[in-house]
């Protein structure tokens, strides 16, 4: 297997968790350590074929016994192990990368602005101070209730307006955080330090892309 050149622009990794690092003005900066790649190129989309140009990355190899016989079949014929996780990176209709071809952290280089793309913690059953913010009312002087939405429905309509911020399921969602900035990469390691917080628990599936 060879070095997929750069017209590969993400790569998938896990959170590792957050640290803090100090730059050569001693200013602290927080970051976020990601152990990304190496991720096997898989399968290649055509925009004669298929109507757009992509390439699929298989990232983390497991055993053969983990996978059923169709995707078997799927990695046997790229010739790459059994991959717990598949995606799919937009590239240019005229880039040059074969199945097989290995992507790493080295496609980043420090200063890179990246988007990073993962699923946010589950918190479960929310109320509204949790889930939305809310201030709540006192917890003394005969108040009876402290942490309720109270009424939230107009009496015109006579029924609650789509929208409204209730109590309800929180978190465990999509997220995407754009504009971060690459602080070092470790291509020996297969680690990034990305500056602040990304989405999801540590050990977390993530995606990262370059930013045009």
């Amino acid at each position: 297997m060879s070095t997929a050149t750069t017209v590969v622009t993400g790569v998938l990794g896990r959170k590792v968790g957050m640290t803090t690092i100090f730059d050569e003005n001693g200013q602290a900066i927080p970051v976020t350590v990601v152990k990304a790649g190496p991720c096997y190129i898989v399968q290649c989309r055509t925009v004669e074929k298929d109507g757009y140009s992509s390439v699929q990355l298989g990232f983390e190899e497991i055993p053969e016994r983990k996978v059923n016989e169709p995707m078997l079949g799927h990695f046997r014929k790229a010739g790459v192990k059994p991959c717990r996780f598949l995606e799919e990176f937009k590239i240019p209709p005229d880039a040059e990368v074969k199945i097989g071809d290995v992507v790493t952290v080295a496609i980043f280089q420090k200063g890179d602005k990246v988007k990073v793309t993962g699923t946010s913690k589950g918190r479960g059953f929310a109320g509204v101070m949790k889930r939305w913010g809310f201030g709540g009312y006192p917890d003394s002087h005969g108040a009876h209730f402290h942490r309720k939405p109270a009424s939230h429905g107009p009496q015109g309509p006579q029924r609650v307006i789509p929208g409204a911020r209730l109590p309800g399921h929180y978190g465990n969602e999509t997220v995407t955080v754009r504009g971060l900035t690459v602080i070092d990469v470790l291509p020996e390691r297969n680690l990034l330090v990305i500056k602040g917080s990304i989405p999801g628990p540590n050990g977390g599936l993530v995606r990262i892309e370059k930013m045009k």
